[in-house]
């Protein structure tokens, strides 16, 4: 059975345009993204990708939700403590999850994704987590799987590209793309995380 996405408007929690003022400057964004190699031709790249993989995102994220749930250390992340999972939490983190992957690809990173990165990475930190959604799970999310994420957050991804693109150079050449946003992203979220003058 299909899940209706709702308009961004409509998604739960998702406040992209309204966050508050991310404290990373536009100039370490462009560190970062120096760092990771990622240029305009990757933002192409990504357009591309969100293209092939409008249509799919439901069938990622079971792909993603599969996973999760196979593990207990990071399902714990979903349910009370000690306790069983939180299927409105959850369904809500999948529709802001879904949109994700479309402004991972579509949107310009620029000051409101900046802004709205500092978000995401404070609602996986004692700060925001479990505000959004009014649950009581776990008061934060351990960088560590953050960081470890990046290989499943990205291999499951090929096999949806390839499904509606042949060349397997412009297979390769998306991945790169999705893999150069994702760590730029995972490096935006560990912000929080850091010891001031550290980050």
């Amino acid at each position: 059975m299909s899940i209706q996405t709702p308009k961004n408007s409509e998604i739960p929690g998702y406040t992209y345009g309204a966050a508050g003022h991310s404290p990373v400057t536009l100039a370490e964004l462009e560190e970062l993204k120096a760092s990771v190699m990622f240029g305009e031709k990757d933002a192409a790249l990504l357009r591309r990708a969100g293209e092939l993989l409008e249509g799919q995102i439901e069938k990622v994220l079971d792909a993603w939700y599969g996973f999760v749930a196979g593990q207990p250390h990071l399902v714990a992340h979903f349910s009370r403590p000690g306790g069983e999972p939180i299927a409105e939490y959850l369904a809500a983190v999948r529709f802001r999850f879904g949109q994700w992957i479309r402004d991972t690809c579509t949107r310009p990173y620029d000051q409101e994704w900046l802004d709205y990165q500092n978000e995401i990475a404070l609602r996986h930190t004692p700060e925001h987590k479990n505000e959004t959604d009014h649950v009581g799970s776990t008061r934060v999310v351990p960088l560590r799987h953050l960081i470890a994420l990046v290989v499943p957050i990205t291999t499951t991804i090929r096999p949806f590209l390839a499904k509606r693109e042949e060349s397997a150079e412009k297979v390769e050449a998306m991945m790169e793309a999705w893999l150069k946003a994702v760590v730029l992203q995972v490096a935006l979220w560990s912000r929080p995380y850091a010891d001031e003058g550290r980050w």
